[in-house]
C-alpha cells in the first residue's frame, strides 16, 4: 500500500480561493445579466451581438479554477512513499550513566568535568551507526534522560540540556544509576549490551559493586570512566554573581578527588574496563574500540522509506489548463459559429 502525504500542507489553504472566486464570478454574471436586461429583450440582444457566448466564459472560469487547484496542490508538495517495512540492523545497545552531581563542576579537567564528558559523549554518538544508545543522569538518585533509541539527533539534543540542576537530589548514587540502566535496555532484544558510567567515583549512597555484578549476570558489561584527577580540585559555585568555592560546615573549601579504586572495582565486577580521563582525552574513543569488539547481534527497526515528490505532475497539468484557458475565447469564432456539434436537428 502506497503512503501519501503533503510536504508543505500549509499551502492547501490556498484552495479556499476557489469557492471565494466562484461566488464572485457568479455574482458578476448575475449583475451582467441584470444590466443587459435594461437594454432590451434577450432575443434582440442576441441579434445585436451574434458572436457573444453565454457558456464560454463559464467554461473558461471552470478551466481556470482547475488550473488553480492543481498549482496550489503542487505547491503543497504531494509525496508518495512505500509501505512500512522492517529493516534488519546489526549493532549493540549502550546506556551512558552520566554523573551530574556538583562535584562534576570541578575544573581539574578543562573546562570542567561535566562539560568535558558531554563533549566526549557527543563525539561518541557521531561514531555510532547501527547501535542504540540511551542516557541516564544521576546524583543522589538516577533518572532517565533519554530512553534507548537509534535516533542520534535526539540523543544529542537531550545531551545538550544536561546540567547539575536537572536532578532534585544531590549526592552520587552510582549503584542506582547502574540498576536503572540495567532495567532500561530493550526487553527481549538479543543485542549485546553495555553500560558506561562516567563519574568522579565519589559514591556515598549505595553498593555500586553489587549492582555491577547483578548487571553482569544478565550479560550486561559495565565500563567506567573516571572524570577528574587524584589530586582533586575545589568545586566552583556562584554567590551573588561572583565565583566562589563550595565549603563545608567548618568553612573549609571542599576538595573533590577522583576515586579510582572505587571505579576500578565497579568495572572489574561488571567485566568491563576502567579508563581515567585527563586534559588530553576522556577515553571514550578507547572504550568505543572495546565496544566494537563485542559481537554485533541482529536487531529490527521499523521505518518508512523516503517519500518522493510528485509536485511536477500537478504543475504540468496546471500549466496545461492555464494554456487551455488562454486559447478559449469568450466570443464565438465567426467562422465556426454555425457549427453545432451537439445540437439535434428538429424533425418535421
Amino acid at each position: 500500500m502506497e503512503m501519501f502525504r503533503f510536504g508543505n500542507s500549509e499551502y492547501l489553504w490556498g484552495l479556499l480561493l476557489i469557492p471565494l472566486l466562484t461566488l464572485f464570478f457568479a455574482w458578476s454574471r448575475i449583475a451582467r445579466r441584470r444590466a443587459l436586461k435594461k437594454f432590451g429583450r434577450r432575443e434582440m440582444l442576441e441579434q445585436l451581438m451574434p458572436f457573444s457566448s453565454r457558456t464560454r466564459p463559464v467554461v473558461k472560469f471552470i478551466v481556470l479554477m482547475l488550473a488553480l487547484a492543481f498549482i496550489v496542490t503542487g505547491l503543497a508538495r504531494p509525496q508518495f512513499g512505500s509501505k512500512l517495512k522492517t529493516v534488519k540492523r546489526e549493532g549493540v545497545e549502550l546506556i551512558i550513566a552520566l554523573d551530574v552531581s556538583n562535584s562534576m563542576m570541578a575544573e581539574d579537567i578543562q573546562p570542567n568535568r561535566l562539560e568535558r564528558a558531554k563533549r566526549a559523549i557527543s563525539r561518541l554518538i557521531d561514531r555510532l551507526e547501527d547501535d542504540k544508545i540511551g542516557l541516564i543522569v544521576f546524583a543522589g538518585d538516577a533518572y532517565t534522560q533519554l530512553p534507548i533509541t537509534a535516533d542520534y539527533n535526539s540523543a544529542k539534543l537531550f545531551l545538550n540540556s544536561v546540567n547539575t540542576q536537572i536532578v532534585p537530589k544531590q549526592g552520587t548514587a552510582i549503584g542506582a544509576a547502574i540498576d536503572l540502566a540495567h532495567r532500561s535496555f530493550t526487553p527481549g532484544d538479543k543485542a549485546n549490551k553495555a553500560i558506561i558510567v562516567i563519574t568522579d567515583g565519589e559514591n556515598h549512597e549505595d553498593d555500586a559493586i553489587a549492582s555491577a555484578k547483578a548487571a553482569l549476570e544478565d550479560g550486561i558489561i559495565v565500563h567506567t570512566i573516571g572524570m577528574g584527577l587524584p589530586s582533586g580540585s575545589p568545586i566552583p559555585v556562584l554567590r551573588n554573581g561572583q565565583t566562589d568555592y563550595m565549603k563545608d560546615r567548618d568553612g573549609n573549601v571542599v576538595i573533590t578527588k577522583l576515586n579510582e579504586q572505587m571505579l576500578e572495582q565497579i568495572s572489574a565486577a561488571g567485566s568491563g574496563i576502567y579508563i581515567r580521563a585527563n586534559n588530553a582525552q576522556v577515553g571514550l574513543n578507547t572504550l568505543f574500540d572495546e565496544i566494537n569488539k563485542m559481537e554485533k547481534q541482529e536487531m529490527e527497526s521499523r521505518t518508512y522509506s523516503e517519500y518522493d515528490d510528485q509536485f511536477q505532475f500537478f504543475f504540468a497539468i496546471g500549466l496545461f489548463l492555464l494554456l487551455l484557458e488562454f486559447v478559449i475565447l469568450e466570443r464565438k469564432n465567426k467562422y465556426l459559429k454555425n457549427i453545432h456539434l451537439f445540437k439535434v436537428k428538429e424533425q418535421r
